[in-house]
């Protein structure tokens, strides 16, 4: 193809197709070339279409500068050209930045924003992900009745549309909010559907949360060896991950696990733990904001009760300085860690 828009503009639908269907590595390269391609054309539609690919494939690495970077100049590019499904295309990943550094009014507003930009375009997939988008906001600040309305539209729009991924986002919403508001059983019952009816299209992300909530399900029930036989699952699976915050999840629950004992070894292996989530999440330059702290503060006060303050403060701080492995390693060696296979 001589022309090297045209060109650049198939390998990008390319690209897109790739991520889509779960090739990460493959889709970043291809629009990598495409974005020279476009650029070295002046194309600024092109230009913008492989920044916020670009955007959305560094949010699934954990590339939260890159992702403000590429996804803030692609949305104003969008903007400025009057193209509202490419502006569209930036709101998922720039609502996650907003979320993740604890700015919930800006992520609110983007949300909506993209809500009346899917509803005027006649895009019913991207209308149930942003009303998944605002129920997670709604869940975070607590409301649960306005969390599970939203979760509930989405899925059946999502269901109307045959949109297995919004079918799946709403339906982890869902249980989300069941398990934060204190129904386990609808928690566990939403979790296992999605584990079960899913799998021909579950992504290792999503296999990663699914499994860390049930642990989370185990711990608040009182069961430390199915929490951390299922934590333990989470952890084998955020190792495949480029996302830095996935392992900080499953050490989250693995110390609540710990904690489960209530003795002094599974105490001190429980502040190891959060301690070594916590300078993981640092690291990635996305500390837990306050909405997202419940299972951290939870545990933190089961481990903090056992050991006494400065106990607890000492073996919180080793652990920051300790890599996620050594965290775990610890934890197993002082039998912290009672596993049965799930």
């Amino acid at each position: 193809m001589p022309d090297p828009v045209r060109r650049a503009r198939a390998l990008w639908l390319c690209a897109y197709g790739l991520f889509s269907a779960g090739d990460a590595d493959d889709a970043e390269k291809l629009n990598d070339r495409t974005l020279a391609l476009f650029t070295d054309a002046r194309d600024d539609w092109g230009t913008a279409a492989a920044l916020g690919l670009r955007a959305t494939l560094a949010l699934v690495r954990g590339d939260l500068a890159g992702l403000g970077r590429d996804g803030g100049r692609s949305a104003r590019i969008f903007r400025e050209l009057g193209d509202r499904w490419g502006e569209l295309q930036t709101v998922s990943p720039l609502a996650a930045l907003a979320e993740i550094k604890g700015a919930y009014a800006d992520a609110e507003r983007r949300q909506h924003e993209g809500l009346r930009m899917a509803r005027e375009l006649g895009l019913e997939a991207e209308v149930s992900a942003r009303l998944s988008g605002l129920g997670r906001l709604a869940l975070l600040a607590g409301d649960w009745d306005r969390a599970r309305e939203l979760h509930e539209r989405a899925r059946r729009i999502a269901v109307e549309q045959g949109y297995k991924y919004g079918e799946i986002h709403s339906g982890m919403g869902l249980a989300l909010g069941a398990r934060r508001s204190g129904d386990l059983d609808a928690a566990e019952a939403q979790l296992l559907r999605l584990r079960d009816a899913y799998a021909d299209v579950s992504s290792d992300a999503g296999d990663h949360l699914l499994r860390a909530e049930l642990g989370f399900v185990a711990e608040l029930r009182g069961d430390a060896e199915a929490a951390a036989a299922y934590h333990e699952e989470s952890l084998e699976i955020a190792r495949t991950l480029a996302e830095p915050r996935a392992p900080a999840l499953s050490l989250e629950g693995l110390a609540g696990a710990a904690a489960l004992a209530g003795t002094t070894a599974g105490a001190s292996a429980a502040a190891v733990l959060l301690g070594a989530a916590a300078g993981a999440r640092a690291g990635a330059g996305a500390p837990l904001p306050r909405a997202e702290r419940g299972d951290v503060d939870r545990i933190t006060g089961a481990a903090r009760a056992v050991l006494g303050e400065t106990a607890f403060s000492e073996g919180y701080a080793r652990g920051g300085a300790m890599a996620p492995e050594e965290a775990v390693q610890e934890a197993r060696t002082v039998g912290a860690l009672g596993v049965r296979a799930h």
